[in-house]
């Protein structure tokens, strides 16, 4: 993942506002596609063994499970990259930013 490296002070020069929407647009493009990609192998391996008895369960029980804890994970991390990225809208635009 592309970390937002914006500073303050001291350091780097502080990047405009579209380079944090860039890098913020970049990095959840990344986490939902790297979910559904994930989502895809898991379908491909539950059809591939849904001929077998016992295993097809398991995988299907394994996968849904697996599903929605991805699931939880790409929506917390996209919150918080989302609370990140409003810090660092702020830093760029000022703290009297509507919004």
């Amino acid at each position: 993942m592309m970390p937002l490296r914006l500073t303050r002070s001291g350091g780097t020069a502080v990047p405009s506002y579209s380079d944090v929407q860039k890098a913020v647009r970049v990095e959840k493009f990344r986490i939902w596609f790297a979910w559904f990609c994930g989502g895809w192998v898991a379908l491909g391996i539950m059809n591939a063994t849904k001929d077998v008895r016992i295993w097809s369960v398991v995988t299907q029980i394994v996968f849904s499970v697996l599903g929605i804890l991805a699931t939880i994970a790409a929506v917390r991390m996209t919150n918080a990259l989302n609370k990140r990225a409003e810090r660092e809208r702020r830093a760029v635009l000022g703290d009297d930013y509507p919004g």
